[in-house]
């Protein structure tokens, strides 16, 4: 398929009459691993809720794979996959089961094959058989991660995916990131406060900064425009990427 993985053409959205995003115009690359900077109420969560369909923009287009997120929006969600901040499975069920049940709603062939490789992927088998309500944050955010990849999309979407995290999930986590972009060729749009994971796993970022978007660039020419900053805290403070 050609064209950008994501586009969004003067995207805006307010409640109540409030508005939260300012006419976003931002494109990314298929391939890429966006890391999409801001404060808390930036409008980070609601841009990714609008990119899978959970809510429709009052105004602008969006694209993800060429198909707009609101005409288009089964062929969007086949084409996605989404980890939420609070990842949500049902808690008397068993990993496998839980993710089975996703892969039949999402017309994944063979669900029970894809569920295992999914989970043989993810190096976390032995979780299968295990309920998930008696899951850790990171053992729920593995199996939480297995279901927005079963169905192979081709664009995932993360939501703050390191909140709740020890140092070995993060750790973890990045890896995974990583693996998905180079081994499934994934492309990856993730939120995030943990600026010093950006560096590690993005090759682009953009800065969302009270609903409007300040800054967007690949991560290496990001670090040579700021070459006299000590860390990349510095550098988002600089663009502006904190409350005023």
């Amino acid at each position: 398929m050609d064209g950008p993985a994501i586009e969004m053409r003067g995207l805006g959205h307010s409640y109540n009459g409030s508005p939260v995003l300012h006419n976003i115009d931002l494109t990314i690359e298929r391939g890429e691993v966006f890391g999409f900077l801001g404060h808390n109420g930036a409008g980070k969560t609601t841009t990714v809720n609008i990119l899978t369909t959970l809510i429709t923009p009052t105004h602008g287009t969006a694209l993800v794979n060429g198909y707009d997120v609101i005409t288009d929006r089964r062929r969007v969600n086949a084409h996605i996959g989404y980890l939420p901040s609070e990842v949500r499975m049902y808690p008397h069920m068993t990993a496998r089961e839980n993710l089975t049940f996703f892969a039949e709603l999402s017309g994944v062939e063979s669900p029970n094959r894809a569920v295992a490789e999914t989970l043989e992927y993810l190096d976390c088998s032995e979780l299968a058989d295990l309920r998930v309500g008696s899951f850790s944050t990171g053992m729920r955010q593995r199996i939480g991660i297995a279901q927005a990849i079963v169905h192979r999309p081709s664009v995932l979407f993360l939501d703050e995916p390191t909140a709740g995290l020890d140092p070995a999930g993060i750790r973890q986590l990045r890896r995974t990131i990583l693996d998905l972009n180079a081994d499934l060729g994934m492309t990856v749009f993730m939120n995030t406060h943990q600026l010093s994971e950006v560096s590690k796993v993005c090759t682009t970022i953009g800065v969302l900064n009270h609903g409007e978007l300040i800054y967007k660039d690949s991560m290496e020419a990001t670090m040579r425009r700021f070459p006299d900053e000590m860390s990349l805290e510095d550098i988002y403070v600089r663009m502006g990427g904190v409350p005023a």
